[in-house]
């Protein structure tokens, strides 16, 4: 199996759409799954890891990266935010 992890970008869809593709992730037998946001969807990212971690038996945050990208047209700071979602034994 490949050492990459899965990527999943959060941005303005429902919640649950982003719930609903990291457990198909983990299912499919990934042991990690990276959740990547910018801005508002920041706020969307951090929900839709809690709700993984309760509905979901066996799953914790391994590590949390935040950082600031400069974006746009004149440029401008950005937050960004990954957070990484793991299975346990």
């Amino acid at each position: 199996m490949s050492t990459e992890v899965p990527t999943i970008l959060v941005g303005r869809k429902p919640a649950m759409n982003y719930v609903a593709a990291v457990a198909m992730q983990f299912n499919a037998g990934s042991m990690k799954v990276a959740l990547k946001a910018r801005g508002r969807a920041i706020s969307t990212a951090v929900t839709v890891a809690e709700i993984v971690k309760r509905m979901m038996t066996g799953i914790e945050v391994e590590k949390i990266n935040i950082g600031t990208e400069m974006v746009g047209d004149p440029p401008r700071p950005v937050s960004s935010i990954e957070i990484i979602l793991a299975k346990t034994a």
